[in-house]
């Protein structure tokens, strides 16, 4: 089995006296070398899921690794950008990537940063304080790709970009991160985007685990089915509709569907909202994503 850039076992985080836990029970891995998109609704777990993951918190139960290890343990071979971009205001741009490379010896790639800097026409010598929410992300995902990470953890970082300049950026860090084999955990909204660009999905939802593998295994286990409203026995229903005598259904199909059905397989974004939309359908780990018996 490829070795796992994440790996979590029983993870729970549970804020004030355990009142609905953030995470609950996640059991799931990663493996590395992946672009992994990580989903879910507002307040599903997945800013917490990556906060952990970044060392910036611990677990209240249950075990997270990083690499191979505890992730405070491994800081310097993983980049983490936050929601927030937190980066230095008084700081020009140039002296913020000299920090970078101060903070990273060995590891520094000057030309990766400098070159999405300057593909976004932005001045060296402009402090940080002036720039735009979108000109921020850019300079923090310059110091990301610099750091040469081994695993990028991305909590929204394109949801503050006019359209090219997210086109763009995604362009630059699929391209750094096939080079270098870098593993990437990029949490997004836009599911249309993430059909194109991630080869593996985590869909969390109220703090558990939905759906986590390989995008395409995944799309495989489902089909869409239209046709005469009938008993959909023995297949697992993960959301059905009917209007008048029509049936519309999501399925993991058990054995052979009856020919009077059209079966299509779905989008990413027909798989992901039709889960989302049925909180009660079963979860599904393909065998990549599975945690092996302690």
């Amino acid at each position: 089995m490829t070795a796992a850039a994440i790996e979590a076992r029983g993870l729970v985080k549970a804020y004030g006296r355990w009142r609905n836990p953030a995470l609950r029970d996640c059991s799931f891995r990663v493996p590395t070398g992946r672009v992994c998109a990580l989903v879910g609704p507002n307040g599903a777990g997945k800013s917490t899921f990556l906060a952990l993951a970044a060392g910036l918190q611990r677990p209240s139960e249950g075990v997270l690794r990083v690499l191979g290890a505890d992730p405070a343990s491994v800081r310097e071979k993983f980049a983490y950008v936050a929601q927030d971009k937190p980066l230095y205001p008084q700081l020009t741009i140039g002296a913020t990537l000299r920090l970078g490379h101060e903070l990273n010896p060995g590891r520094w790639d000057t030309a990766v940063a400098e070159r999405v800097i300057a593909d976004g026409n932005l001045d060296p010598g402009t402090r940080v304080r002036s720039l735009s929410g979108g000109q921020r992300t850019r300079v923090a995902l310059a110091l990301a790709l610099g750091k040469r990470p081994e695993l990028m953890l991305l909590d929204e970082p394109m949801a503050d970009l006019d359209p090219l300049a997210r086109h763009q950026l995604m362009g630059i860090l699929l391209a750094e991160a096939a080079e270098q084999g870098t593993t990437v955990v990029i949490s997004s909204h836009i599911l249309t985007e993430l059909e194109t660009t991630c080869d593996y999905v985590l869909l969390i939802d109220d703090g558990c685990i939905r759906l986590a593998g390989e995008t395409e295994d995944l799309l495989y286990a489902h089909t869409l089915l239209t046709g005469p409203v009938a008993d959909l026995t023995p297949h697992t229903v993960v959301e059905s509709r009917t209007t008048g005598r029509q049936l519309t259904a999501l399925v993991r199909p058990e054995g052979t569907l009856h020919e009077r059905w059209q079966t299509t397989e779905p989008s990413l974004e027909e798989l992901l909202m039709a889960h989302l939309r049925s909180p009660g359908a079963p979860a599904l780990l393909t065998p990549s994503a599975e945690v092996e018996a302690a």
